[in-house]
């Protein structure tokens, strides 16, 4: 007899083939475009891909074609990741592999991509439907499961190292669009096992500030290297939910921080630019917080520990390459009529300008020196003069300067 766990699994495949079967439905009444087996830079009305190849006449990239050789896993199709999965598709990338579990919800209209009309459906199936009716060129491949049990963890890994465009190679980049810290912390144990380059993302829970932040598993720090107080404390976060409070949410923030991540995954695809270790969102201030985190020795992921020494030995293995500073060689012009500058002030000059250099540690020296004459021009007749009667003060108060009498102004 089944068990409760393999008959919800048998419910979820019926209802994703229902799911299939009204899309090809729909796509046959909607009459798709046909597939581009090349992109084209011809600027015409019909060309999906004019203005993406007009990248490489403005000189910001090189190949952009090479952007259909990519492949990228999504984890996570919900606020963050359905507008991420939008955009790379309407780049070009070459596939899309789709991560997650939940399904489309009347509370998710507040977000952007999803539609009403697809409340009930699952996320990944709901969004290739939407994306393949985008951009049908894109290869697409979708899981609808949790991460993070045991059965599906082991499944996920060998579809991010073996699902890549050419079956059996591993994807070019995964990313991070989950909303808690148990499947980010699968996503970052996965990685690190197999040294697989990957970007996280999230937005805070008032809906005013997100960050991305790029993992180059060995180089740069893991989830894991300072990881949140709820995964350092074990915290379980189901506890920290309460019954009838939800998280905020701004589709423009979330519609920010997808631009970011994605902006960043085409630099770093495609070669341009210079891709963010961390970069942060304060939609509050409108400021975007920048750094870089190196790998913690400590980390508590042994394949993060892994991973550092394996970069460690690579590092050394590779020659250093010595900067040399190639010397500008001084080109006179001719100089036909013998005009030289000369200088106006003689050294007996330069040596009544100048003071005595006083006597400094080594390494120290003056910008400037007061010279002798300067300091003995001024009698102490004339000090007195330039200074007037000090006013009676509390004791520890002292004044900057006094007022001679001289120029003090007289009583009406």
């Amino acid at each position: 007899m089944a068990t409760v766990e393999e008959l919800k699994l048998r419910i979820r495949e019926l209802e994703n083939e229902l799911i299939k079967s009204k899309q090809k439905q729909s796509d046959a009444e909607h009459h798709l475009r046909p597939k581009i087996d090349q992109m084209s830079a011809e600027v015409v009305d019909s060309n999906p891909y004019s203005r993406l190849m007009a990248l490489k006449r403005m000189g910001i990239v090189q190949d952009y074609e090479k952007i259909r050789s990519y492949a990228v896993a999504v984890v996570g199709v919900g606020g963050v990741g359905s507008v991420t999965a939008e955009m790379l598709t309407r780049c070009g990338i070459g596939k899309l592999l789709l991560f997650d579990y939940d399904k489309v919800e009347l509370a998710n209209m507040n977000r952007l991509f999803f539609q009403p009309h697809q409340a009930g459906l699952s996320k990944v199936e709901a969004a290739e439907h939407t994306l393949r009716n985008i951009n049908p060129d894109v290869a697409f491949e979708t899981h609808n499961y949790n991460i993070t049990t045991m059965d599906n963890f082991t499944h996920f890994m060998n579809r991010i190292s073996h699902g890549g465009l050419e079956e059996g190679k591993p994807v070019d980049m995964v990313l991070s669009c989950v909303d808690n810290f148990e499947a980010r912390m699968a996503i970052n144990t996965a990685c690190n096992e197999l040294g697989q380059i990957w970007m996280e993302s999230g937005v805070s829970e008032n809906a005013v500030s997100g960050h991305i932040q790029l993992i180059i598993p060995g180089e740069t720090a893991c989830f894991a290297c300072a990881p949140p107080l709820v995964v350092a404390a074990n915290i379980d976060e189901k506890t920290l939910k309460r019954d009838g409070v939800c998280a905020a949410s701004l589709p423009t923030t979330m519609g920010v921080v997808a631009g970011l991540l994605v902006q960043n995954v085409l630099k770093y695809l495609l070669g341009f630019g210079t891709v963010s270790y961390y970069l942060g969102y304060n939609a509050m201030q409108d400021f975007f917080p920048s750094m870089a985190m190196k790998a913690n020795p400590q980390c508590d992921d042994r394949h993060c520990r892994q991973q550092q020494d394996e970069y460690k030995k690579k590092e050394v293995e590779q020659p250093k390459q010595e900067v040399v500073q190639d010397e500008e060689e001084v080109v006179h012009e001719d100089n036909e009529w013998g005009i030289e500058l000369v200088s106006e002030v003689s050294e007996a000059e330069l040596q009544d300008a100048s003071g005595p250099v006083p006597d400094l540690p080594e390494g120290i020296t003056v910008a400037y020196t007061i010279p002798e004459k300067l300091v003995s021009e001024v009698s102490e007749a004339e000090l007195q003069d330039a200074s007037g009667p000090v006013p009676d003060l509390p004791e520890g108060i002292t004044v900057a300067y006094t007022i001679p009498e001289k120029v003090r102004p007289t009583e009406l």
